[in-house]
């Protein structure tokens, strides 16, 4: 085991995932402009899914310049509701419209990571959850939005279901890891066959 894992990511909540796990790694958050990426993406036509996958290669390979010889993890994640992708909402007033627009639907978030060292990428994956959220009034949005404050402006869907958000669902398809948004059975699955973590 080498211990030169390096996690592309500034978000406690990945960290947290990693830390639980018991990973030794170091975190630095990648320096990209993720909506100029997305603009580029969007003219290509790409999935969800291969958004996120895209997002997490930018990140890697951000982040492993600094790191030659690394495995660099990078994450992110997208929301989609058919054809719309979400992005984070700027201010509440876009965060509510989000959760309006999620009232009684079922949306999906796409979870990738990719792998890189040396400015290669050596393994990509994306899990997806889906997400059932229940038919919710304008008032107990605006209820919700108030006593959440600006967390809802940190999370695509205006929501931290490890939060308050889990009163917005009637039903999640999908493992907890994918919809805190870091893949944690097949990262570890992949990390233990190149010998970078105990097997």
């Amino acid at each position: 085991m080498t211990g030169s894992i390096i996690l592309a990511s500034a978000s406690p909540f990945r960290r947290m995932l990693l830390d639980n796990a018991g990973i030794r790694y170091q975190a630095k958050a990648a320096d990209i402009d993720e909506r100029v990426i997305e603009a580029k993406v969007e003219e290509q036509k790409l999935s969800p899914e291969e958004v996120a996958l895209v997002l997490a290669e930018a990140k890697a390979k951000n982040v492993g310049q600094s790191f030659p010889g690394h495995i660099v993890i990078g994450s992110d994640q997208t929301m989609s509701l058919g054809a719309r992708v979400y992005h984070k909402p700027r201010d509440m007033d876009e965060a509510r419209r989000h959760l309006l627009s999620l009232s009684g639907a079922i949306h999906q978030l796409n979870s990738a990571i990719a792998l890189t060292r040396d400015n290669a990428v050596i393994w990509k994956h994306v899990s997806s959850a889906k997400m059932s959220v229940r038919p919710l009034t304008s008032d107990f949005i605006d209820r919700h939005l108030s006593r959440i404050g600006d967390k809802a402006l940190s999370s695509v869907g205006a929501y931290q279901l490890e939060g308050e958000g889990i009163q917005l669902f009637d039903g999640i398809e999908g493992d907890y890891f994918t919809i805190i948004g870091l893949p944690m059975l097949p990262l570890l699955a992949k990390l233990r066959e190149l010998g970078e973590i105990d097997a």
